[in-house]
């Protein structure tokens, strides 16, 4: 199955809405997540292909770092984005996501932000629909996260839902393939978790 190691090559969840709830209420949930991790989930392989847990933790905390560039108008490429680039000791995951996580909430608090056209490797698009697309990114690698490790973090069923709207729209079950950073849409219930339908929708099995 043709998964995707991060979600930042297509606009997932490009939403010209407010996302900046829900943006920091998924980053404040991967924190969590990341913050529950023991030494002997590190190593572990993750749906990602070639990323291990750390490796994971790593590139979201990167990400995390670009949209605080991005939010104030710099370069975000001029920062490190690949997992092997952050260097973070595995018992100082806390500390540096809650630092990296406080300064992207609040450099994308003001309303301007929402509105500033910003150009990514996936197209040039406003702040929200930005910031929407990275709600589904932290939301997505939580999963895989849980996933790899079996913990259980406490999905807000009605984000998800939104999440999940929103990647349906932007990237359609035929709109799979070369470009396209998900595989083929998994066959799952109809009532199965909002979660579960959204790992789905991406190409992961639940």
């Amino acid at each position: 199955m043709n998964n995707t190691a991060h979600l930042g090559g297509a606009p997932a969840a490009a939403s010209t809405t407010d996302p900046r709830h829900d943006f920091a209420q998924a980053v404040a949930l991967a924190g969590r997540t990341v913050a529950a991790l023991r030494p002997e989930h590190y190593d572990a392989s993750t749906p990602c292909p070639d990323y291990s847990v750390r490796d994971l933790a790593r590139h979201e905390l990167a990400v995390l770092r670009r949209l605080v560039a991005m939010g104030r108008g710099d370069d975000p490429f001029a920062l490190p984005g690949l997992a092997q680039d952050v260097d973070v000791a595995d018992d100082a995951w806390p500390t540096a996501w809650e630092a990296a996580a406080r300064d992207a909430v609040a450099v994308w608090e003001p309303s301007e932000t929402l509105t500033r056209l910003l150009t990514l490797p996936f197209g040039t698009l406003p702040g929200a629909a930005v910031l929407g697309v990275y709600v589904t990114e932290f939301t997505l690698h939580t999963w895989d996260l849980a996933k790899a490790t079996g913990l259980s973090p406490a999905w807000d069923q009605e984000l998800v839902e939104r999440a999940l709207t929103a990647m349906r729209r932007a990237v359609p079950a035929e709109r799979r393939g070369e470009g396209v950073p998900f595989g083929p849409v998994v066959e799952i219930a109809a009532d199965a978790p909002a979660i579960d339908r959204l790992a789905a929708w991406a190409g992961r099995t639940p």
